[in-house]
Parts: structure tokens; C-alpha cells; sequence
């Protein structure tokens, strides 16, 4: 599977749990050590775990596994590496505290289809 179709598989899996204001970044031009960034945020700690926790199964099921998982236990920020595409699931209000957004300006944002929008918020 193709790095995009990946994320847009963790994008599609997220959105099943109300992940809430999904963003994927394209940054394998800007870093090595991944392809895609998918930032997404949770209204609570427990919502925030409960994505994750949705998310690991799922890829599991599509024969996909983690390279690391951080953060699960507090729900605070949650990375989850799956090597070519990493996903970070915060806390809203520490999301907007990190601002990643904010640190990787220069990153090109993939376009979300209007549908993924408005189910996500």
C-alpha cells in the first residue's frame, strides 16, 4: 500500500471515533523520518485513548503494526508510527499548546474531501 493510501486509511479509521479537525501534512520532502504527518484531537483524554485504541485495531486488521506508540496511558498527545505515515491524536487543548500545525508551515497540507471534514467536526 501506497504511504497516501495509508494515511487516508488511518484518516478513514480515525473519523470513525469523531476524531475531531483532521490535518494530513506531506512532509517526506522536509524530514527523514516519515512521509505523512496526520494530526487529529480528541474533546477528552478518554476520546482521545479511544481513537487510539480504535486505530491500533483496525490497522492490525489491515495487517499493519506499530514502530512505536507514545503517550497512550496519559491521552494527552498519542504519536503512533506506523514508518511511513505517523499519527498524532491529542487533547485539544494541548494541541493547540504544541501548535504542529504552526511548527510545519511549510509542509503541504492533502486536501480532506469536504464529507471528512464535516464528519469529524
Amino acid at each position: 500500500m501506497k504511504a497516501l493510501d495509508k494515511a487516508r486509511l488511518c484518516l478513514s479509521i480515525i473519523k470513525e471515533r469523531k476524531a475531531v479537525d483532521p490535518v494530513l501534512f506531506e512532509v517526506g520532502k522536509l524530514t527523514s523520518i516519515t512521509d505523512y504527518f496526520l494530526v487529529a484531537s480528541g474533546n477528552s483524554i478518554r476520546q482521545v485513548q479511544a481513537i487510539t485504541r480504535h486505530l491500533r485495531k483496525r490497522m492490525r486488521e489491515e495487517s499493519f503494526r506499530t514502530h512505536g506508540l507514545e503517550g497512550e496511558q496519559e491521552g494527552n498527545w498519542v504519536l503512533l508510527d506506523y514508518g511511513d505515515v505517523v499519527i498524532h491524536i491529542f487533547y485539544q487543548p494541548i494541541r493547540e499548546f504544541y501548535d504542529l500545525e504552526g511548527l510545519w508551515l511549510e509542509a503541504p497540507r492533502i486536501e480532506l474531501d469536504e464529507d471528512s471534514r464535516k464528519k469529524s467536526n
